[in-house]
């Protein structure tokens, strides 16, 4: 046999789709959700402690653990999902805020971590043109409007219809679609 021969044969095996499903991935959301939660818990708790000390990045901090911390209460839903073989068992409107709760998350870290890194980029590059501008009630504001409109890019998940597994139904097109004009519709103001 020569090496032509043996690159074109494939040795690999099929991954098992069940036992990642099943076990792998539970185990690693019981490790993220108790990890998570402690220094997440650890973090918010440091922080506000020292909350006299530092300045109003801290608001766009707090926010950002508290959308992890939403996304880590999601957890342990998940967990049982993935435990009873990928089937829902709580009913359609709580998969619906747990889906809600995932976009939170998933969009309001980006929003909150851009605006940290903004926050930093104006105080390193133009520390004298910045100093005494951003304000608490700037970082307050700033929170305001990325949680209302994470808000509206997450809201088509509420509106659309789930099956027995917590996944989409029917108009899978007119999901996307919805939520694309969501999606740009309030990225301009961002």
């Amino acid at each position: 046999m020569d090496l032509e021969d043996k690159m074109n044969r494939s040795y690999c095996t099929k991954p098992d789709k069940k036992l990642f499903e099943h076990t792998i991935l539970p185990g690693l959301y019981i490790l993220v959700f108790v990890i998570g939660l402690v220094l997440n818990v650890w973090g918010m708790k440091s922080l506000l402690h020292n909350w006299k000390k530092l300045w109003s990045i801290n608001i766009l901090v707090l926010n950002l653990g508290l959308a992890d911390m939403l996304y880590l209460l999601t957890h342990p839903f998940l967990i049982v999902y993935y435990l009873k073989g990928n089937k829902w068992i709580f009913g359609d409107r709580f998969c619906k805020v747990i889906r809600f709760c995932f976009n939170l998350n998933l969009y309001g870290s980006i929003g909150f971590l851009t605006c940290i890194s903004v926050y930093r980029y104006l105080s390193v590059v133009h520390p004298t043109r910045v100093m005494g501008r951003l304000t608490t009630t700037h970082s307050v504001i700033i929170s305001a409007i990325i949680w209302i409109l994470v808000s509206a890019q997450s809201l088509p998940d509420m509106l659309f219809e789930k099956n027995d597994d917590c996944s989409f139904i029917n108009l899978p097109h007119l999901f996307l679609l919805t939520k694309c004009i969501f999606y740009f519709c309030t990225l301009p103001v961002l």
